[in-house]
């Protein structure tokens, strides 16, 4: 046997370890227990210090790594900022509240019961106080991660980590006799740089990137991992750590990656089936039950580390109750996802142990506590986030109306891309409904060698939206005209909004806005969105949303207002709405009673008739355009309004500018988008 175990092919081994992957859901969902446990578990029996059917060799250390590094980069990246900073004021409470009670009760445990000196016991005081957002996946699949008890112990997570890493970083240096009059400022100086680089700098970089290059997805996938891990590399120069710098590196790229994209997809996709399972397995091989045979001493180290921990991590939870007003499921939810120890609490146990602070009972106390609250935080975030999630779906009315259906008119390949990505974040993912690529052809003699160029175009953009997770339909159909044809399709598949562009040219009003957006809009009953799209919707800041007079009194305004806010959330940018100075009050009740809640800013015009001078000089670089269309015979139609959408397009050759015409209610007061 000793020839045969550990396991050394390198295939046998992944074959192995995707297996466990495979079944350790399925295994655990039998009793209702999250598939990480099973992991953890599968660890502990498969490592070095049971069955040693695996080592934990570098493969293991490196992905285990990567998999820690990803837990926090993708905890970061999927916060809702407007959310986050809503309750910006609950992260710093809870953040305090998770690092003070642990740290000051654990020092009083570790000096006083453990009879630790004043530098050890300080450091080990601190290893409570840290967390890692380890069952945040598990809030992700349960669709909470909105819910302000999740962005508040996300929040938390960077304040209590930072501050323990701290710690250990003076107590290191104080140890080996590094701490001089100088240390304080070189330490201030190099985080403060480190993080105003990371928060300034990278998102500069990765909007040239997704500009000028990452055009690709593959590319922008390879850009993600290698900025996210190079940050997390460099934190050693400024006295952090890598945990850290990947998670200040996710708040940095959260507004340029939205949360339905085919880029965050494959972010998701790539930790959950890869690194996050490899570091669940890590952390379970490091457990060795042979040191509790030493004597009652490691027995007493670990029993007082695990109970110091999930008290002190339950009274900072329970806290939360009476400040900030929390129910019970989310004080649980909060307490399952700041109660996992892994990352700073290795980093710290290891540093203890080589400058000769801890011994190998403090060690082995520390894999315990790792493995204790790892297996315990799933099941209470799993519990309660169900409960929550419930409480979430019964508070809030479902809205009558039709599914959202959405049409794409697909030309080119090329030209459909930046089509679909639109699409694709209008899209409500609750629904479940597939985007519709549509090509229309034109009847003639050519007719049939043209259907099959669009089908094999439609086939690209199907493969573009399954990168996404989103079902496709496409739908080839035959017509006198592409207008007449989009519009049966329409009526046929019961589209609530059909996405079109045009191609940007110096007339636009000439080559798209006569006599096929009149043919279009004829239809009142659905939504129609022309964009013209010159850079990736991603790298917008600010979204200006231009309003006619009277606007607010059309009956598809609210939808209007609603479609607006929600691009603006999906892709981080903030909203400023333009509208006639004297009807400004009405507009702002109007626009703050459309869902989804979100802030935004006013900028009153005095003179409609001096907009269009207005809104090119409001223009800034990153802009978003949407101008309010309004159908021929509303109350807010002028033969200025028809031509304001390709004017300003035509002034901002290189500017993304939407024309947004939405639906006028039925007769059942129904308005989809």
């Amino acid at each position: 046997m000793g020839d045969l175990l550990p396991i050394k092919d390198p295939v046998l081994v992944f074959a192995l370890v995707a297996t466990l992957i495979l079944l350790a859901p399925i295994v655990m969902g039998r009793w209702r227990l999250p598939g990480m446990i099973g992991l953890l578990l599968a660890g502990a029996v498969l490592g070095p210090n049971a069955l040693g059917v695996l080592a934990r060799d570098q493969s293991f250390v490196l992905f285990g790594t990567v998999g820690l590094l990803y837990i926090m980069f993708s905890a970061a990246l999927e916060i809702d900022m407007a959310v986050l900073k809503r309750y910006r004021l609950h992260s710093v409470v809870f953040g305090l509240l998770t690092f003070s009670i642990p740290m000051s009760i654990g020092l009083v445990v570790a000096r006083y019961l453990l009879a630790f000196d004043w530098p050890a016991a300080i450091l080990l005081a601190s290893t409570f106080a840290s967390h890692t957002l380890l069952t945040y996946p598990i809030a992700s699949r349960l669709g909470i991660t909105r819910n302000k008890a999740v962005t508040t112990a996300v929040g938390g997570t960077i304040v209590t980590d930072t501050l323990a890493l701290l710690i250990l970083a003076v107590i290191a240096s104080m140890t080996r006799g590094e701490v001089d009059e100088l240390f304080w400022y070189r330490l201030g100086i190099s985080l403060a740089l480190y993080v105003g680089a990371i928060l300034i700098g990278l998102p500069l970089l990765a909007r040239w990137f997704f500009r000028s290059v990452g055009r690709d997805g593959v590319a922008e996938f390879v850009f993600v991992l290698a900025t996210v891990f190079g940050v997390a590399a460099l934190s050693h120069l400024a006295g952090s750590e890598p945990i850290v710098g990947a998670f200040l590196a996710g708040l940095a790229l959260n507004r340029l990656i939205p949360h339905h994209s085919t880029l965050m997809n494959r972010i998701q996709f790539t930790g959950e089936a890869v690194f996050v399972p490899f570091f669940l397995l890590s952390v379970g091989m490091l457990l060795d039950l042979r040191v509790f045979l030493g004597g009652p001493r490691a027995w007493i180290v670990a029993f007082a580390m695990v109970v110091t921990v999930i008290g002190t991590k339950w009274l900072a939870a329970e806290a939360t109750r009476p400040l900030l007003r929390y129910s019970r499921d989310q004080a649980r939810v909060v307490f399952g996802l700041s109660v996992p120890q892994a990352a700073a609490t290795l980093a710290a146990t290891i540093v203890g142990y080589d400058i000769g602070l801890f011994d190998d009972a403090v060690v082995n106390g520390a894999i315990l506590m790792i493995l204790t609250s790892c297996f315990l935080a799933p099941i209470v975030v799993d519990r309660h986030g169900r409960a929550l999630a419930l409480t979430e779906e019964a508070a809030v009315p479902e809205e009558a109306g039709p599914p959202q259906r959405l049409l794409v008119a697909c030309s080119t390949p090329a030209s459909a891309r930046p089509l679909l990505e639109l699409a694709v974040l209008m899209r409500d993912p609750a629904q479940g409904q597939p985007i519709y690529p549509v090509t229309v052809v034109t009847d003639g003699e050519d007719a049939g060698d043209a259907v099959a160029r669009a089908e094999s175009a439609l086939a690209r953009a199907g493969t573009q939206l399954a990168a996404a997770e989103v079902p496709a339909q496409p739908v080839t159909r035959i017509d006198l005209n592409i207008a007449s044809g989009l519009l049966g399709v329409r009526r046929d598949l019961r589209g609530t909004a059909i996405v079109v562009g045009w191609r940007g040219r110096t007339t636009p009003h000439e080559l798209f806005f006569g006599t096929m957006l009149e043919h279009l809009l004829r239809d009142r009953h659905y939504a129609l969105v022309v964009a013209r799209l010159v850079e990736p919707l991603n790298t917008c800041r600010r979204v200006v949303a231009v309003l006619p007079p009277n606007a607010e009194h059309e009956d598809g305004f609210r939808a209007a207002m609603g479609f607006i806010k929600k691009l603006a959330q999906q892709i981080g940018a903030s909203l400023l709405i333009v509208s006639p100075q004297d009807s400004e009050g009405r507009v702002k009740a109007a626009v703050q009673a459309a869902k989804p809640e979100m802030e935004f800013r006013m900028q009153g015009q005095e003179r409609w008739t001096a907009l269009k001078r207005g809104v090119i000089g409001l223009a800034a670089d990153g802009d978003l355009m949407v101008v309010y269309g309004v159908r021929e015979g509303g109350l807010a139609w002028d033969p200025v309004t028809a031509t304001l959408a390709p004017r300003i397009a035509e002034k901002l050759p290189n500017a993304n500018v939407l024309a947004l015409y939405p639906p006028e209610p039925r007769d059942d007061g129904n308005e989809p988008l």
